[in-house]
């Protein structure tokens, strides 16, 4: 049987206006992963089991269990989307990778929404700072038109650098503190751009489900350190 990836047109294959409609697939699909995020993050918070257990798993070594099982997740959502053609498996993958996303999140969320004086605001301020980095980043890519797949082998050792400091503070009980947030957000930034550079040059012109969830995934990432940032000044 012939090699159906022989037959797929890479991205920088397209005609201007194919990709354009690539890209459009894949924002739209970023923006729906946004969107079921927040119902999914809305439905966890409103069960007290599930927030009194993953407020628990935020605790010592659960904290790494629990790290561990997203990373999986996160391996697996990836894996499937970009090998299968079956865009219900590929949309199943995306959906089970929201929501691990939305669970992991709630611990943070729940802290800032709830213990925070200024919890609402500060919860608006972050998501407002990280659209607007987000959306300044990919202008960044699509008007320059650079390659920026250069970053690739600098983001793996700054992630791997970063799990081990995580993994070290979560064994020996230190905080990383607000440097270690400023530095996990410039992480994130340079994962954006690397991301959205693969838009044209990483994937074919069907696999704008595997695009979205690589943008979606390095949005969170975002998120997550901004949301710290903020809070850490309450």
């Amino acid at each position: 049987m012939e090699n159906l990836v022989e037959n797929k047109l890479m991205v920088s294959q397209l005609s201007e206006v194919d990709k354009v409609a690539f890209y459009k697939k894949t924002y739209s699909h970023v923006a729906g992963g946004v969107l079921v995020f927040i119902l999914f993050e809305y439905l966890l918070l409103q069960s007290d089991a599930i927030v009194n257990f993953a407020l628990s798993m935020t605790q010592g070594w659960r904290w790494l269990i629990m790290l561990g099982g997203f990373m999986f997740i996160t391996n697996y959502a990836e894996r499937m989307t970009l090998k299968t053609p079956d865009k219900n498996k590929q949309y199943l993958a995306y959906g089970i990778y929201i929501l691990a996303e939305a669970f992991i999140f709630v611990p943070l969320i729940y802290i800032a929404a709830f213990y925070m004086d200024s919890g609402p605001e500060i919860l608006n301020q972050a998501a407002i700072v990280t659209l607007a980095l987000f959306t300044g980043l990919s202008a960044i890519v699509f008007v320059t038109k650079k390659d920026f797949s250069f970053l690739k082998a600098g983001l793996t050792v700054g992630f791997f650098i970063a799990l081990g400091l995580i993994l070290a503070g979560t064994l020996f009980g230190f905080n990383l503190g607000l440097w270690f947030s400023v530095a996990m957000c410039v992480l994130a930034a340079g994962s954006i751009l690397y991301q959205t550079s693969n838009l044209v040059n990483k994937y074919s012109d069907d696999q704008y489900i595997p695009a979205a969830l690589g943008l979606f995934a390095s949005l969170m990432l975002l998120f997550w350190y901004v949301l710290s940032i903020f809070m850490s000044r309450d």
